[in-house]
């Protein structure tokens, strides 16, 4: 079923300021004009038509092509793909912009619908290309080039081969699909419609987070004590949805004979299980030295006896606390990015002339950010709640990895660029790390360093701790799920569980803070995704040790790695640069680099 991936992004973005220039809007003409843009029209047209006659042309008949009867129906998928992602894209990223408009809503729900019926006749291909023997594709592939070239495609569809289901209930599945997005909808209406009042103001969630960040500790904590009271209240609503999902998803798994629940987002990520759990490990063994250590350093930095989980994102006493004009983010990040290397400033740059970024809070907007590539013969987008601080300036380098990584991938066509979640956030993390080391080089005092490692080290707490943290309460929930329904206070208990252990003895928790599992939005839309923000954090903290180690031809083998998009697994993507992520030791390094961070931060103490 295609859809457009939900903006998959930290759910702990920030809004509301003011005085930060010219922020740039999309403009999506490049996709389509209007929702009734003819083209529109004519391409649901073609869509249909073509998924009609594919079906008619190879249903039940891959066995019998040769390989350049099979490369045409390669390709004749790709289009597909291609003309009904296009689609999607434009309708997702306008209801994006505005959640809240119903007219937007029921344009993308009808359109995926239509698109849904149209291209629920071509399930019979993934399921026939697992009915092939393995020597009757190798024998294809060694007689055309251009068909080898999708082997990784058919090796990802492949290792769903034993968990397949008849032809009859895949179809009926994916016309189901439908159903599981309006619990999707629901989740993001009711948090994008969420109103919280804070000192007399009335604000929307992103408002409102924003908040947590604020100088005055008596407002994050009116701001904490709302947010716990509005989702207290709405809290039967989010139960009912990760009941629901966490169901429907137990009952797909063991029709199909899943291990477990997270070896879907395993495969699907091509990671082999034992390297999650090895990465997992390696995180939460490494609590005490990160955030245990990290957090007491801040309970003393702000003067506090104990840490209240409204101190958690508090800035420093002594941050700098100027707002960072949207002009000045611009050229902070282009500047880091073209000192690595001019190609990738020259990559970068449409997106700040082009209408490729849509940046201001605005009302009903969805939180949060994100890049989406829409499809490859257009160019991806970048979403921002851009709010003028530090954080957000590293949030447009984060997206903009992204959006780089997205524009070099492209060249791979449409069913071999997109990246699995693993090293999806490769160029992102590599991007964020670059502009942090130079605004690091530019510090004026150790003061001002100490306040950037700090806020650094916070960010990289955010991306491994918290998201590792998330995936253990996901796990918990899963498995309870399977042992029947879950009460709100059942799915409270399970998400305290994981938070006292990752923050550390430096934190108490307020009454109402068991509730806060209702806004992280990976969790409806993209069950175990989370932990791809901890591997890809591991993974170019590694990859930035070897850069600045000086080794030679980096910066050619970094833009070739980016260029394979999905069509290399991530053995033969690191393997250039003398790293592998199955080994235990590599995930140390990768914590090593936070650690190291600390430790200057406890020097810098004495």
């Amino acid at each position: 079923m295609f859809k457009l991936p939900f903006p998959l992004q930290d759910a702990n973005a920030s809004a509301g300021t003011k005085d930060l220039g010219d922020l740039p809007e999309w403009n999506l003409d490049d996709l389509y004009t209007a929702e009734s843009a003819p083209e529109i029209k004519r391409d649901l047209d073609w869509l249909e038509q073509a998924c009609s006659s594919f079906a008619a042309d190879y249903e039940g008949k891959l066995g019998a092509l040769d390989a350049k009867g099979f490369l045409d129906c390669v390709l004749r998928n790709e289009k597909i793909n291609q003309v009904a992602g296009r689609l999607m894209s434009y309708a997702g990223l306008r209801y994006y912009q505005l959640t809240t408009d119903a007219g937007r809503a029921k344009f993308m729900a009808d359109l995926q619908e239509k698109i849904t019926n149209f291209t629920t006749p071509l399930v019979f291909f993934t399921l026939e290309i697992n009915r092939l023997a393995d020597d009757h594709l190798d024998k294809l592939y060694a007689q055309n080039a251009d068909l080898a070239r999708y082997k990784p495609v058919f090796d990802r569809i492949r290792a769903m081969k034993p968990y397949q289901l008849s032809d009859e209930l895949e179809k009926f599945l994916h016309d189901l699909g439908v159903v599981g997005d309006a619990w999707e909808r629901l989740f993001d209406e009711t948090i994008a419609g969420l109103e919280f009042v804070v000192d007399g103001e009335t604000l929307n969630i992103e408002g409102t987070l924003n908040l947590l960040t604020d100088p005055e500790r008596e407002k994050r904590e009116a701001a904490a004590r709302e947010l716990a009271d509005v989702f207290g209240s709405n809290v039967k609503t989010f139960a009912r949805v990760h009941n629901t999902q966490a169901k429907e998803k137990e009952i797909i798994d063991r029709w199909r004979g899943m291990e477990s629940p997270q070896l879907g987002r395993h495969l699907s990520n091509q990671v082999e299980p034992e390297v999650v759990e090895a990465l997992r490990n390696a995180v939460v063994a490494a609590y005490p030295k990160l955030s245990h250590r990290y957090y007491e350093l801040k309970r003393k930095w702000l003067g506090l006896d104990r840490m209240q989980v409204w101190d958690r994102n508090a800035p420093l006493p002594m941050e700098d606390k100027r707002v960072i004009g949207w002009e000045q983010a611009e050229k902070t990040v282009m500047d880091a990015y073209s000192a690595f290397d001019p190609r990738m400033g020259e990559i970068a740059e449409p997106f700040f002339r082009k209408g490729w970024i849509d940046a201001a809070v605005k009302p009903g907007k969805a939180p949060g950010a994100f890049a989406h590539p829409t499809v490859t013969n257009v160019h991806p987008y970048v979403m921002l709640n851009y709010l003028g601080k530090p954080r957000d300036v590293m949030t447009l380098a984060h997206e903009l990895g992204h959006g780089v990584h997205q524009v070099l991938a492209a060249e791979q066509g449409e069913m071999l660029s997109s990246t699995p979640l693993t090293l999806a956030e490769t160029a992102s993390v590599f991007g964020e790390m670059l502009t942090f080391r130079k605004m690091l080089e530019g510090a004026k005092s150790p003061a001002q360093r100490k306040v950037m490692l700090a806020g650094k080290v916070e960010d990289m707490i955010n991306t491994v701790v918290r998201q590792i943290a998330f995936y253990d309460f996901e796990c918990k929930l899963h498995a309870a799920r399977r042992g029947g329904e879950l009460t709100p206070d059942d799915i409270n208990a399970l998400w305290m569980s994981v938070q006292a252990e990752s923050l550390g003895p430096a934190f108490d928790f307020m009454e109402g803070y068991e509730t806060f599992w209702a806004y992280i939005p990976h969790f409806v839309h993209s069950p175990f995704y989370v932990y791809a923000y901890a591997f890809g954090d591991g993974l170019v903290n590694a990859l930035y040790a070897v850069y600045a180690e000086g080794d030679k031809g980096f910066e050619d083998k970094y833009f070739e790695m980016l260029k394979a998009g999905g069509s290399k697994h991530h053995k033969e993507l690191l393997a250039p640069f003398g790293l592998d992520a199955s080994d235990p030791a590599f995930w140390d390094k990768g914590l090593g680099m936070i650690s190291g961070f600390i430790d200057e931060l406890e020097a810098l103490e004495e």
